[in-house]
């Protein structure tokens, strides 16, 4: 699990070690923490990208920040009132498992854990879905960092 940023390594341990039916229990727990990821009043961000895409029931704001210093991404994700229950659960396992990676970790993080997380029939009940939210995620860390090339470039 070395190429997860720490805090998804042990999220996915804890979802790998549990049997199928726990797994579906304890997404649901993570879908009612979703809103807690929810970009608060004020909040200024480097990257803003809301949109309904096709493969989503509604719309869903990825809100990206990143330390100029230690360059730590933290992301924000808004979710529309009709967004599915297993989206809501890798909202929020997603954002707290990549809390202060790097842009670089975040596009290195292999799609395999998603599997152990939602188990093997909601993956193939759901398979877009289950990957909606990295994509996403992996999509504003390369944003900003062809902003970041390009803002370097130009001085």
């Amino acid at each position: 699990m070395s190429a997860y940023p720490p805090a998804l390594a042990e999220i996915v341990a804890f979802f790998d070690s549990l049997p199928e039916d726990e797994k579906r229990e304890n997404l649901i727990v993570y879908a009612d923490q979703s809103a807690g990821c929810s970009p608060k009043e004020g909040q200024r961000f480097d990257l803003e990208d809301v949109r309904k895409d096709e493969e989503c029931t509604d719309t869903v704001g990825v809100f990206l920040r990143v330390d100029p210093a230690t360059r730590a991404t933290h992301f924000r994700i808004s979710l529309g009132p009709h967004v599915q229950t297993l989206t809501k659960a890798m909202t929020a396992i997603l954002c707290k498992g990549l809390d202060a990676a790097t842009p670089e970790q975040i596009l290195d993080v292999p799609q395999d854990f998603v599997p152990k997380i939602v188990g093997g029939q909601l993956v193939r009940l759901r398979s877009q879905t289950v990957y909606y939210i990295l994509t996403r995620m992996k999509s504003a860390a390369k944003v900003w960092m062809n902003r970041e090339r390009a803002a370097s470039a130009a001085i």
